[in-house]
C-alpha cells in the first residue's frame, strides 16, 4: 500500500495540467481529460480540508499546552518518527 503525502498531492495536479495542456489530443480525449481533472479536484479538495482541519486541531492542544505534532497532517510521508516539542513550564514550545 502506498502512502501519499501533501507533497503529492501538488504532483498530481501539475500532471493533471500537463495532459490537459497536451495539444495532440483529440476532443474526446480532452473531454475525458477534463472529467479526470474535475474528479481530481474533488478528491484534492478533499484532502486538504482534512488537512486543515488537523492543524485546526494541532493548532488548539498547542494553546492549551499540549504536544501538537503527532496530529498535524503528514508532509514528509508520514514515515519518519516527528521528535515531540519541547514542554517548558507545561507548555509546548
Amino acid at each position: 500500500m502506498t502512502k501519499n503525502k501533501l507533497s503529492d498531492l501538488n504532483d498530481h495536479l501539475f500532471a493533471q495540467l500537463e495532459r490537459l495542456s497536451d495539444e495532440a489530443l483529440s476532443p474526446e480525449q480532452i473531454d475525458q481529460e477534463s472529467r479526470r481533472g474535475e474528479a481530481i479536484i474533488g478528491v484534492a479538495d478533499q484532502i486538504i480540508k482534512n488537512a486543515s482541519l488537523q492543524i485546526q486541531a494541532a493548532r488548539l492542544l498547542s494553546e492549551h499546552g499540549y504536544d501538537p505534532t503527532p496530529h498535524l497532517p503528514a508532509v514528509d510521508g508520514g514515515n519518519k518518527p516527528r521528535q515531540p516539542l519541547p514542554i517548558v513550564n507545561g507548555k509546548t514550545q
